[in-house]
């Protein structure tokens, strides 16, 4: 394969561990714990991996550890840091007993499945350390639920001698992790199966979970692309640029990006979501930021939308949770054509659903109505959101223009930044996480651990002070709705309309609104002072009070 200058340059960076890993370790055990919701039925469908106590590593006394082999596992959409978790985890496996093996399943779960895998050996492993992508074992997004899957699984885990499957993904690919760890636990099989959060939305998070991994260098990415926008947008001053960045289920990377670059406006789906919004309420909040900034002579501007923002405004989600009922039909699995399917959810939907439906632009209807992603969601991605607002605004400007309330140009540009952030270089931040959380997973499973998602805290501190361990999965599960039917997947976390992050930003949106108050972040820093390289995100400096 061909090496860039500054993958060169990368490969000889060596990750920071925290202190606690950087030695043989002991597991000190918390109290037993419970899931954040539907408890009983959790309980009931995990009765293996539920309760156990969340694990922190500290310094201990060396154990010696016979031979044994870890299969690791990509799932799911790529993020930045993917490969220091697999460099990490053969680090630390190769550092319990040098004969240890790390095995990769190619392209996601179904290389579990269909038994296709590949040793990563040492010459392997230095080509891809400190490289974004997933492109040494490749990903996928089968989803691992049936038995017949599980049993599958162990045939080749068992001719591999792996002891440990560790399965990078986030929150359904965790969800499939916890499925499996509680399948071989009942059964006795004995192969351990660790997670590690990852996912570039940021949506996998709580109290013990600080960020995934990815989203800092992400909205990096993101925020650079977006500031050189800016800076165009400042030099012409001819343009609304429209920018649509990743988000389906929260709008964490569009409020990092706020912070880093201080757009003219940013919509917050889940603030949408609480004011009850409807789609003439967001296009009206939006022109009228470019009306009063026309009145200074300013026909220019940037918009920030999270991808996801059509399914916060509350009639069109109402409307989408009954097309989901209703696309999971039986009669609904033998309809051929989109028209076809169109004409069949309209004589399903109920008749205020309808009247939204109605209601909506004809290209904006049909996708709604239309092809479902793995999960059962509408693939919001595909929805051109930022040209849907621009366009509504456009029409409600040359209204207003009409009657006198406006007085400027609005030419518009789009932009939707999605795959140009998945796959970049780690970032220093991203580097050093990834790797750590790697590393951990290894003494996890040393530990006999197994249902637990590898996590390191404390990282808005120098990586010596991070502090590394162990949450059981179940601890994150409750019960939502998926293809019709009520599933026990992992707690997405949203934007908190009363966390610090989205205080700090509505405190200056007025501003940055009416002023051109732009920031440009400029590209990811790897060499250089630590204030420049080393930062995490906004968001998370600003939950820690830092």
């Amino acid at each position: 394969m061909a090496i860039s200058n500054l993958q060169k340059a990368r490969a000889a960076y060596q990750p920071k561990l925290p202190k606690a890993l950087q030695g043989p370790v002991k597991a000190v055990e918390g109290a037993a714990t419970q899931s954040v919701g539907n408890q009983a039925e959790i309980k009931e469908l995990f009765p293996n991996t539920y309760g156990m106590p969340v694990i922190t590593f500290e310094a201990g006394e060396p154990v010696e550890l016979p031979p044994f082999n870890v299969g690791i596992i990509l799932s799911g959409g790529q993020a930045p840091g993917g490969h220091n978790v697999i460099s990490g985890l053969f680090d630390g496996v190769k550092s319990l007993n040098p004969a240890n093996k790390l095995y990769g399943f190619i392209l996601g779960p179904g290389g579990l499945v269909d038994h296709n895998y590949m040793e990563i050996t040492a010459d392997i492993m230095d080509k891809y350390r400190n490289t974004g992508g997933f492109d040494i074992i490749g990903s996928g997004r089968t989803k691992l639920e049936e038995v017949d899957q599980f049993e599958k699984g162990i045939q080749i885990l068992r001719e591999l001698n792996i002891k440990a499957l560790v399965i990078i993904g986030g929150d359904d690919s965790n969800t499939n992790a916890c499925v499996l760890a509680e399948y071989y636990a009942a059964k006795k099989y004995g192969v351990q199966v660790i997670g590690c959060p990852k996912t570039i939305d940021g949506d996998l998070k709580n109290e013990q979970i600080e960020t995934s991994f990815g989203f800092d260098t992400a909205c990096k990415t993101y925020s650079e692309l977006i500031g050189n926008i800016q800076r165009d947008c400042n030099s012409a001053r001819k343009y609304w640029h429209f920018i649509k960045v990743m988000g389906r289920s929260a709008s964490h990377i569009a409020l990092e990006c706020a912070l880093q670059c201080q757009p003219n406006i940013c919509l917050i789906s889940e603030e949408v979501e609480a004011k009850a919004m409807s789609l003439d309420d967001v296009v009206t909040y939006i022109a009228n930021a470019v009306a009063k900034r026309a009145e200074e002579g300013n026909n220019f501007g940037t918009v920030v939308i999270p991808e996801g923002i059509i399914e916060f405004i509350p009639a069109i989600k109402k409307l989408i949770a009954e097309l989901n009922d209703v696309l999971a039909l039986p009669e609904a699995q033998s309809i051929n054509s989109g028209n076809e399917q169109i004409e069949f959810v309209k004589r399903h939907l109920s008749k205020e659903n309808l009247n939204v439906f109605k209601s909506l632009p004809s290209d904006v209807a049909a996708q709604l109505a239309l092809d479902r992603d793995p999960h059962g969601n509408v693939q919001v991605s595909l929805i051109e959101t930022e040209k849907l607002l621009s366009r509504m605004v456009a029409d409600k400007l040359a209204i207003w223009k009409h009657q006198d309330k406006y007085v400027g140009k609005f030419g518009t540009q789009h932009h939707f930044f999605g795959y140009e952030g998945r796959c970049a270089a780690p970032s220093n931040y991203d580097a050093d996480y990834c790797y750590s959380l790697g590393y951990n997973a290894s003494r996890l499973i040393a530990n006999g651990k197994t249902g637990y998602m590898s996590i390191i805290k404390n990282t808005t501190a120098p990586a010596a002070e991070w502090i590394a361990g162990g949450v059981p999965i179940t601890m994150m599960m409750n019960l939502e709705k998926r293809n019709g039917k009520m599933k026990p997947v992992i707690r997405k976390a949203l934007v908190e309309l009363d966390g610090a992050p989205f205080k700090y930003f509505a405190a200056h949106r007025d501003e940055w609104a009416k002023e051109t108050a732009y920031v440009y972040p400029g590209p990811i820093q790897y060499w250089g002072p630590t204030e420049v390289c080393d930062q995490p995100t906004k968001t998370l400096l600003l939950e820690k009070a830092k």
